[in-house]
């Protein structure tokens, strides 16, 4: 055992230890952070116009703190981006978070010197989980791969501004410095395509033991590795034996990645964002992540039905249920208050407390009535596939709305890696899945108002020409499961087979 692994053993132990009774503690803690946050921000600009020294419950916060998103609280971060201090958190921000909003343009997230821990550590918290749980301490001996945004930095009134993942770039321990890859050099080529080459270069007579990435991202780099070599990943890297993803859902790429890598693999998902890091998978065998309920962020949840509603029903964490799809909101310590993050999550446990992420509040299709979610064509897709062994590599939902005599439908473009051998067998299985999880979508078909779903079949790499074409490859952009308008589906047209 060497000295690194040696060292982690007993530390891991500690922090292990140290959130189990923290999940025993999750609803007292939510309390506490947020009597903090009022506390520390009572003599901002934010806290003076919203009365926080008259704040004294959550029932208190809920009447002064209006749910907001970005651009309710963009005046606030322009006055921030001009120079003042004290706005949304004592003194500035130490860094912006620089992201690319789908309905904002681009959004400058605040982070604090009380919030950048929280980013930090949460990462690590997860593998120090997993090695407590697995046994496995050695993949820190070999090399680790982080398939992340560019490290460098502009400015914005002085602050540092960049990707999330190039700033937490510049925070990773001195004592995994020597094991990480690719090279600062390479992380900082903007052009996705130039660094995923200069990647591949440089890590493929490694002994990679690590790779983390949004699951896209992975399978474009495994594809690479692979023309390059003839070989399956497990084979150019015989040691690699954790994969840390997130950002997306897993399971759509989770049979094509696992195909490429040749054997299965031990799997960290994680839930960051640049608002915050909302929570880690704690247990590699078992489903669910933990939510981070001691780490700064206050959060709130609305049941996602009334998340457009004037006054929605707003939840601290002691009154979830379990099932239940909620609009995640949050205030931080970094100056985000009552902050709707565009993500709906659902409980899968209260003891502890225990989410999966359903979607994205934008995203969803109801052009007939329906509200189709993410959550829902997943499993209407994957199921079918999963029965008649088919890999995904991509896919979008979008309505037709017809204009003819013709009856309307969903239309689903989907890049397959290996083809159905009866196409509308496997459509139609698709369909009766998504009928089975929404009846409001079933009570359309079967009242003949709406057709059944038709797939459009997506050209091989496809969807990696498209975003190319909207330059959108790489980085944290991802392709959204569902639209309510036909943008996407006409963006797309070019690349259908």
């Amino acid at each position: 055992m060497s000295i690194k692994s040696f060292l982690a053993k007993p530390f891991a132990s500690f922090i292990y230890n140290q959130i189990k009774k923290e999940t025993l503690t999750a609803v007292n803690d939510q309390k506490k952070i947020l009597e903090m946050l009022i506390a520390k921000a009572s003599s901002t600009a934010f806290g003076k116009e919203h009365n926080f020294d008259n704040v004294a419950s959550y029932e208190d916060f809920k009447e002064a703190v209006p749910v907001r998103d970005y651009e309710q609280l963009k005046p606030f971060i322009e006055r921030v981006k001009k120079g003042e201090a004290d706005i949304l958190w004592k003194g500035k921000p130490i860094y912006f978070a620089k992201t690319s909003g789908t309905t904002s343009g681009v959004k400058y997230i605040p982070i604090s010197k009380d919030s950048i821990s929280n980013h930090i550590n949460t990462a690590r918290n997860a593998l120090l989980c997993y090695m407590v749980l697995s046994g496995n301490y050695s993949f820190i001996n070999g090399k680790l791969i982080f398939l992340s945004g560019s490290p460098v930095l502009d400015l914005s009134g002085g602050i540092p501004t960049g990707r999330l993942s190039g700033i937490v770039n510049h925070h990773v321990p001195a004592y995994l410095r020597s094991n990480q890859m690719p090279s600062y050099e390479t992380n900082c080529i903007e052009e996705w395509e130039t660094k995923l080459d200069r990647i591949v270069e440089e890590t493929i007579n490694q002994n990679m033991t690590l790779i983390s990435g949004i699951p896209p991202w992975m399978q474009m780099y495994f594809d690479r590795l692979t023309e390059k070599t003839g070989k399956k990943v497990k084979d150019i890297f015989p040691n690699f034996s954790v994969m840390v993803q997130g950002g997306v859902n897993y399971e759509p790429y989770k049979a094509k990645l696992l195909d490429s890598i040749g054997k299965p693999i031990d799997t960290i998902e994680l839930f960051p964002a640049s608002e915050g890091f909302f929570a880690f998978q704690d247990n590699y065998k078992e489903p669910g992540l933990l939510l981070n309920t001691n780490s700064g962020i206050f959060f709130e949840f609305i049941p996602a039905a009334e998340i457009f509603n004037a006054t929605p029903n707003r939840l601290s964490l002691k009154d979830v249920k379990v099932g239940e799809n909620y609009a995640l909101i949050i205030s931080n310590n970094a100056g985000l208050w009552g902050y709707n993050i565009g993500d709906t999550i659902k409980f899968i446990s209260t003891n502890p407390y225990k989410i999966i992420v359903t979607g994205r509040i934008k995203h969803f299709i109801s052009a007939f009535g329906e509200h189709v979610i993410a959550e829902e064509v997943e499993y209407a897709l994957l199921k079918a596939a999963t029965e008649e062994n088919i890999k995904i590599v991509e896919f979008t939902v979008a309505p037709f709305i017809s204009q003819t005599k013709g009856k309307s439908y969903h239309e689903w473009f989907i890049e397959f890696e290996n083809l159905p051998t009866d196409l509308s067998s496997f459509s139609k299985k698709v369909d009766e899945n998504l009928r089975s999880k929404n009846v409001y979508y079933d009570d359309l078909i079967a009242g003949n108002i709406l057709d059944e779903l038709k797939i459009s079949l997506v050209k091989k790499n496809g969807f990696i020409d498209y975003m190319k074409s909207i330059g959108k490859l790489g980085g944290q952009n991802k392709v959204p499961r569902l639209s309510n308008d036909r943008k996407i589906a006409e963006e797309l047209s070019p690349f259908v087979a």
